[in-house]
């Protein structure tokens, strides 16, 4: 099954710096989850280890966990890193 979601060059460049540079524990991946907001949905990152209710992608060796139930919402939508004067961080588009 294909990544519900796509990590731009960019993003997973900056995914790769923070787990070789922040400290993460060996065996944590990329978890990419929601929050509800209001009437809608929101996203969000973090690392942490494989659950059982979690889909596994591997991206250019980085290990991606979705939770099965929020798979839908991440269907076709795009994670990029944006850095500028005003700001730097992750958005989902």
């Amino acid at each position: 099954m294909d990544i519900p979601v796509e990590i731009t060059e960019r993003a997973l460049s900056e995914v790769k710096n923070i787990l070789k540079n922040k400290g993460i524990p060996e065996g944590y991946g990329l978890r990419i989850a929601t929050k509800g907001m209001g009437c809608g949905v929101g996203f969000k990152l973090g690392f942490d280890k494989k659950k059982e209710t979690d889909e596994e992608y591997y991206v250019d060796g980085v290990q991606v966990l979705v939770q099965k139930r929020e798979m839908m919402f991440l269907v076709g939508k795009k994670i990029e890193f944006y850095d500028e004067s005003d700001g730097r961080g992750f958005v989902f588009i």
